[in-house]
């Protein structure tokens, strides 16, 4: 029984680590300040509700120009986007 719950506690923990993107890692002197970073990703249309550091990206959650709900990964130094995820 004991067992069975390590398990599922396991693999909740594993299965919101492999949620996330795989931003290339650079030293934090080439990172794109992040108010740089937000005001260009605003530019773009997004709607940013919460900016944060998600390991070695920037992750943004807001809407699209159009109102979409969106999840998005940033490569800090490029602002290239790595992983997405906007409401159909």
């Amino acid at each position: 029984m004991l067992k069975v719950a390590v398990l599922l506690i396991a693999g909740a923990f594993s299965t919101g680590a492999l949620a996330g993107a795989k931003c290339d890692k650079h030293p934090k002197s080439e990172w794109m300040p992040e108010a740089d970073a937000k005001a260009k990703i605003a530019a773009q249309g997004y709607n940013i509700k919460k900016f944060k550091v998600d390991g070695n990206c920037y992750e943004i959650y807001g809407t699209t120009k159009d109102g979409k709900k969106a999840e998005i990964y940033f490569d800090t130094k490029t602002l290239d986007i790595v992983k997405s995820e906007i409401e159909k």
